[in-house]
């Protein structure tokens, strides 16, 4: 009974420390998870509604092809419906794209710090992995571009990057896909697209017309706060679409991810406020990192990624003991971690546990 050779030494995703784990183990009354970019403003009302209207349904298989839901979000984002599929969270689709495109020997390229899941799918599948190393937290696109070959099937490009959050702007993304060969799907991932302010960011549902080779991945899971009910999408070319949907498992996503979903993007004054109280909260942590001569990227998602001068997991111990759940463990950024941003009085709370963490490694030296 051997498994496949290529997922012998295959890590298994490493989600954020629970927080009820971490209550028990370190006898906490308070613990605040800054851990997975979770929404700390909840979801909308009207999403709560949806789901609970559900309740009486639950007996019943979901929609299948989730057509409500599908057309609701061809009206808001101005595309086919045939340009849609959903999955169970962004990273289902990431799965079937790469079951229906990478086979054993394709290459596929992407940044050497971003979201795993590009990785571990490709790997799966057989196919080589080539990583580009980020330049100052960035995707160096000239560099991508200069691993493509005839054998390159897939490049990912995570705007805003995970984790670094800095951003690819619209004109070097314009010149960076214009260059791609058509064999080659450029794969843009946007899971917190909804977060960015900065006018620059790109119309990547432009980028779609005229191209069959750019698919944008968007979920539910960030600034909508649906993170439980596991439910993202993608959107591309209807031939891509339709590949994608010959490998999709049945009844991948729930009545209640679905009716949430709907009713969460009709709740468009929820996202807004989301969006300003997340800006607002990046400005006072980077404020504060300032003022305790920390480096960090500039930060365009839902959290900040930051040096802490110290190593990741030395930070993460001395913040879990003060009830404060972080992400550390960067491969090639090792002192430093990443911080969900939170509510005001979680990163009040977060930026007291730092300074104390700072300190008492300052005074052992």
């Amino acid at each position: 009974m051997q498994p496949k050779s290529n997922i012998v030494n295959l890590p298994v995703y490493q989600p954020g420390k629970p927080i009820e784990e971490v209550k028990r183990e370190l006898g906490l009354n308070e613990v605040i998870k800054l851990a997975s970019n979770e929404n700390p403003f909840g979801c909308s009302e009207q999403a709560k509604a949806a789901i609970q209207s559900e309740i009486a349904n639950a007996s019943l298989y979901p929609d299948s092809f989730s057509t409500e839901l599908t057309a609701a979000v061809a009206d808001y984002l101005q595309v086919d419906r045939n340009q849609i599929i959903f999955g169970a969270g962004s990273d289902e689709v990431i799965l079937m794209l790469a079951r229906a495109y990478l086979s054993p020997g394709d290459e596929t390229i992407m940044a050497d710090e971003t979201f795993p899941q590009y990785k571990h799918n490709a790997v799966i599948e057989g196919a080589v992995v080539i990583e580009v190393p980020l330049k100052d937290g960035n995707h160096d696109l000239p560099a991508f571009l200069a691993k493509i070959n005839d054998r390159t099937k897939i490049v990912w490009l995570c705007n805003p990057n995970n984790p670094t959050g800095t951003i690819i702007r619209q004109d070097e993304l314009i010149a960076f896909v214009d260059a791609v060969p058509e064999h080659v799907i450029v794969v843009l991932d946007e899971a917190y697209c909804e977060y960015v302010t900065d006018a620059a960011y790109p119309d990547s549902l432009a980028l779609l017309r005229g191209r069959k080779n750019v698919l944008v991945l968007r979920t539910f899971s960030k600034i909508y706060g649906l993170a439980s009910l596991r439910i993202g999408y993608g959107i591309g070319h209807p031939e891509v679409i339709r590949f994608i949907n010959q490998v999709r498992e049945p009844f991948n996503t729930t009545r209640f991810a679905q009716a949430a979903a709907a009713a969460a993007l009709a709740d468009q004054a929820f996202v807004q406020s989301c969006r300003e109280r997340n800006a607002e909260g990046i400005r006072y942590l980077c404020a504060e990192f300032d003022r305790l001569g920390l480096t960090y990227f500039e930060a365009h998602g839902n959290f900040v990624m930051v040096d802490v001068k110290m190593p990741s997991q030395q930070m993460f111990d001395g913040l879990l003991r003060r009830g404060i759940i972080s992400r550390a463990r960067w491969t090639h950024y090792p002192t430093y971690i990443r911080i969900t941003v939170g509510s005001r009085e979680q990163n009040e709370k977060f930026v007291q546990a730092l300074e104390q963490t700072l300190q008492e490694a300052a005074v052992l030296g």
